[in-house]
């Protein structure tokens, strides 16, 4: 089975927006793909749920565990430092090599993107994952 790590970005549209970014969850939903989280990449979703878009906690706990309840949570063994502009986003890098990844999601034009790749783990865009045929 394909594994994947979802950006916190991805996530959050996923939840709050729908669109391409919800449907490689339901794919998880459904067991095609397994989806690989780690507990920084929740903390972070329910950060930017809450502070950029106003969710509740309750709502925060209710995405959260919906999550749980698709994804392997894992806890990252490595510690990277490959993207020095945003240290943060080193943390996605680490889930994927920890959790032995095959994609990395993202909509991180400036620092994940970029990287196209990763010890090789592709990163793609939505859109181009889900032009991948399962």
């Amino acid at each position: 089975m394909v594994k994947i790590v979802l950006d916190t970005n991805v996530i959050v549209s996923a939840l709050h927006f729908g669109g391409n970014p919800d449907k490689i969850l339901n794919l998880a939903n459904k067991g095609v793909i397994e989806l690989i989280i780690s507990p920084f990449i929740l903390g972070e979703v329910a950060d930017v749920l809450q502070r950029r878009f106003n969710w509740s906690e309750k709502e925060i706990a209710n995405a959260l565990a919906a999550i749980k309840e698709i994804a392997t949570l894992i806890q990252p063994v490595h510690k990277l430092s490959v993207i020095k502009e945003k240290d943060s986003d080193n943390r996605i890098l680490e889930c994927a090599v920890s959790g032995k990844a095959d994609f990395i999601v993202s909509g991180d034009a400036k620092h994940i993107l970029p990287l196209k790749e990763y010890l090789g783990i592709k990163i793609l865009k939505p859109t181009e994952f889900l032009a991948i045929k399962f």
